[in-house]
């Protein structure tokens, strides 16, 4: 998934950047990854043999590395064919969320709205039904919140539709599987993590919040919507979920450095490495005063080029690139 905040390009800069610090070469511990979003970091280290603990505010999140994280191989595919298969219906991603059913939203095309609506409903039934056990329940979701943001009608989150349907969103879609990690079962939660750091441990903490105002919730809130199925009430131009529950603090310049402290004092791990950038809501001289608190800080740097969801010409940011900072404590 094209992801903001996605660490894909950064992950040889910090495996380096951690094994340098830790001396640790092999996987033989436990790595917590505790804002993981689609769990690229997470999934390097469940391959490198770390018990990997995961942790997401978001449900899509959730279930994307209830996936990764704690399933291994080998799963069942024979259910791929079947719901490929499914004929369309209009449920609520259909009524809410394509043109064709009059709400006016555009993020998928009505065909392949009800399709995802078609699979979704079949997933759930056979879950219910004990057809289908958790394992490859959350196999079978993940890949479907995967596949279907391929064939979303945006120009890269949800905050917005697209007014005319682009090509990539014009194909039929199909449901692939995503690949099972081999490694370790390791733990996934779904928790605000101020409140998880306290009931946790581990050797390796990695922290990867929000940087600016954005609120993921807000920016991939039909994902949300596809991952829960809860038939929420919408609200607004693009349909977005009523609950404000998924909100971070992280997201808040108010909020974030208080709430930062909190978490660095109650984690009870050896090793703890914060990714942050130079743009961040966080001033850099202000994460040094917080980790240096509680043990021996230091800080590793790499350039790398900035999410872009929209065009150049639209942009008032006119650099390409940013500086990563690596904020690494010893405590």
């Amino acid at each position: 998934m094209n992801y903001i905040g996605s660490k894909y390009s950064l992950m040889d800069f910090l495996e380096t950047t951690i094994e340098e610090v830790t001396g640790y070469k092999n996987g033989d511990y436990v790595f917590a990854d505790l804002f993981a979003g689609t769990g690229v970091v997470g999934q390097t280290y469940k391959s490198k043999g770390c018990t990997v603990i995961a942790n997401d505010i978001q449900y899509y999140s959730y279930v994307l590395n209830k996936h990764y994280i704690e399933n291994v191989p080998e799963l069942d595919t024979k259910w791929l064919d079947t719901l490929n298969s499914l004929p369309p219906m209009e449920g609520f991603i259909y009524l809410n969320y394509c043109e064709g059913s009059g709400s006016g939203r555009n993020y998928f095309t009505n065909e392949n709205g009800m399709k995802c609506d078609a699979i979704r409903t079949e997933l759930e039934r056979l879950h219910t039904a004990g057809k289908m056990d958790d394992h490859t329940y959350f196999y079978y979701l993940a890949s479907l919140v995967n596949s279907i943001d391929k064939y979303a009608n945006t120009a890269s989150v949800y905050g917005a539709f697209l007014k005319h349907i682009k090509k990539s969103a014009q194909k039929k879609f199909q449901l692939e599987l995503l690949p099972v990690i081999d490694g370790p079962v390791g733990t996934v939660y779904n928790e605000d993590i101020n409140t998880l750091i306290q009931t946790i441990r581990g050797d390796v903490l990695y922290l990867d919040p929000p940087y600016n105002a954005r609120q993921y919730c807000s920016n991939y809130h039909v994902l949300e919507t596809i991952a829960r199925y809860d038939h929420p009430e919408l609200r607004g131009v693009t349909g977005l979920r009523s609950s404000t529950e998924q909100k971070s603090k992280y997201c808040s310049k108010r909020t974030v450095a208080e709430t930062f402290d909190d978490l660095i004092r109650h984690a009870d791990f050896k090793y703890i490495f914060l990714s942050y950038n130079n743009e961040g809501l966080m001033s850099l001289e202000t994460i040094c005063e917080i980790m240096s608190r509680y043990g021996k800080y230091q800080t590793f740097t790499t350039d790398y080029r900035r999410f872009k969801a929209d065009k150049d010409e639209n942009r008032n940011i006119k650099a390409n690139s940013t500086k990563e900072y690596l904020h690494c404590l010893i405590k």
